[in-house]
């Protein structure tokens, strides 16, 4: 629809153009999706605001400025083989799948998991796989990955989602309590883990990463 369309345009040069995002890639892709179709109707006219919104399970779609930076903070140049772990509405995995070349993305909740499915293939976007599990666990069997980007608050940053990126690759996490994190970008630099470059990107608030090696419940 002609509104939407206008309300994204607005949306990327306000919210995001402004504060400092300068990946014209990032910045076309957050154009072309259609972010009000990962909401509830009834919260449709809302999508392109300047916050996050809920999408049941007490979970949320995330600020549209937040998402921005996170992708922003991967350096994706559309080759990338890339984990996200917390699919939730699919709005995240769906401008991955825009930017890169695979995305594997791991929700827990089944139920936010199936829609996000349904509403990227209704989009064409068969380069994402998903499934329901765990996410604090990656998923090993496909890694190393070029990018891990985590969308929901961790207690520390994961070890085991660093022993499954590649040297070079870089993640994006939020860390810190239960309701307020630091948003970290984390380039691995050797086979070392301990061989990292941190980059602090911010504070922020997500939800809980629920796992084993998150946030216990």
């Amino acid at each position: 629809m002609i509104r939407y369309n206008k309300m994204r345009i607005k949306m990327v040069n306000s919210q995001l153009r402004s504060r400092g995002i300068s990946d014209e890639r990032v910045l076309k892709a957050m154009g072309k999706i259609p972010r009000h179709i990962f909401v509830d109707e009834g919260l449709q006219d809302q999508a392109y605001a300047d916050n996050p919104l809920p999408i049941g399970d007490r979970q949320t779609i995330s600020q549209p400025y937040i998402v921005a930076l996170m992708t922003e903070a991967l350096e994706l140049k559309g080759t990338e083989k890339i984990l996200e772990i917390g699919t939730g509405s699919g709005y995240q995995a769906a401008i991955l799948a825009e930017l890169a070349d695979r995305v594997f993305s791991i929700e827990r909740i089944a139920s936010l998991a199936d829609r996000a499915r349904k509403i990227l293939e209704s989009l064409n976007y068969y380069n994402v796989l998903t499934r329901v599990g765990d996410g604090t666990y990656g998923w090993r069997e496909e890694s190393p990955f070029d990018a891990i980007i985590v969308t929901a608050g961790a207690p520390e940053v994961p070890r085991i989602l660093l022993e499954q990126l590649a040297i070079g690759g870089r993640l994006v996490v939020p860390a810190g309590d239960r309701y307020s994190q630091t948003l970290m970008k984390i380039i691995r630099l050797s086979e070392s883990l301990e061989d990292t470059e941190i980059t602090d990107l911010g504070g922020c608030r997500f939800v809980n990463l629920i796992g084993n090696h998150g946030w216990k419940g």
